[in-house]
């Protein structure tokens, strides 16, 4: 069975979603170039603990729906969190967000903070974080360019980009990992999708509209980060623990911005010691 065997359907568009165990709702959200297969070596464990742990792809990631002419910006993806929540009646729940998704958390954490037990945010976004210089050159300058990139040629851009997202490079980011993380783009419609649900919506003004709202969060919140991620510099992880109310943050040694690829066990233990305490 696929990591995420079921789909439901949120204001209009299909997500495919894993709702697995027993007890307080954990959600997890992933990031970009990703989706919920980075949480693979993770959510199993969490489940185990005795946990119920909703795993989903965003709309215009993974296996869920990439819809037309439907904004899948980190404010839009925000509000679909909220739906999903709804749809499966869950009133309050930990949310564990990563990258992209960290924003996405931080924001349904500000405008719906009793829908929010704890917040665990990794190597997330934040504040002008993002994007990279590349990529905002390619959103004002060569989008449609890259759209009609041919398959080896985008293939090459993308493993790039995820060799960087893991300490060890090539040596980490080989065989039949990167073929899954590569997937869910090897077609035309996979590769139009990744620009225009995901490098479109790359844009800090989604963070940076919130940065004087983090200080209202009251909620434990616990922030997880790779020592050395080439993405979001550890210092940004430093100024998030100093401005959100008791803040915790771990630093993982030896691990990139795709953390739970390097150090999957050590994620796994801080995720359930934080849920726990």
């Amino acid at each position: 069975m696929h990591f995420l065997p079921s789909n439901l359907i949120v204001d209009g568009v299909r997500i495919s979603y894993r709702d697995h165990g027993e007890g307080a709702p954990v959600v997890f959200i992933h990031g970009t170039p990703s989706y919920s297969y980075e949480w693979r070596n993770v959510v199993p464990h969490v489940e185990a603990a005795g946990h119920r742990v909703i795993t989903y792809d965003l709309p215009g990631y993974g296996r869920s729906e990439r819809p037309v002419d439907r904004d899948t910006s980190v404010a839009a993806q925000t509000d679909l969190l909220r739906g999903l929540l709804d749809a499966l009646d869950i009133q309050r729940a930990t949310i564990v967000a990563h990258d992209i998704g960290g924003a996405i958390g931080q924001r349904f954490a500000v405008a719906h903070p009793e829908r929010v037990r704890r917040l665990m945010i990794i190597d997330t976004v934040s504040y002008d974080s993002w994007p990279s210089e590349t990529w905002r050159k390619i959103i004002d300058e060569q989008l449609e360019e890259y759209m009609q990139l041919p398959q080896d040629a985008f293939d090459a851009i993308l493993t790039r980009q995820l060799e960087m997202t893991v300490a060890r490079g090539a040596a980490t980011m080989t065989g039949d990992v990167l073929k899954a993380y590569l997937a869910p783009h090897q077609s035309a419609l996979g590769r139009v999708s990744f620009f225009e649900h995901q490098v479109r919506h790359y844009n800090s003004r989604y963070t940076e509209e919130i940065t004087n709202q983090l200080a209202s969060l009251t909620m434990p919140v616990h922030i997880l980060w790779g020592e050395g991620d080439q993405w979001q510099p550890l210092a940004y992880a430093r100024r998030l623990t100093e401005e959100i109310p008791n803040a915790r943050l771990t630093v993982i040694p030896g691990a990139g911005h795709f953390v739970m690829e390097d150090a999957p066990e050590l994620v796994t233990e801080e995720i359930l010691d934080f849920i726990t305490s």
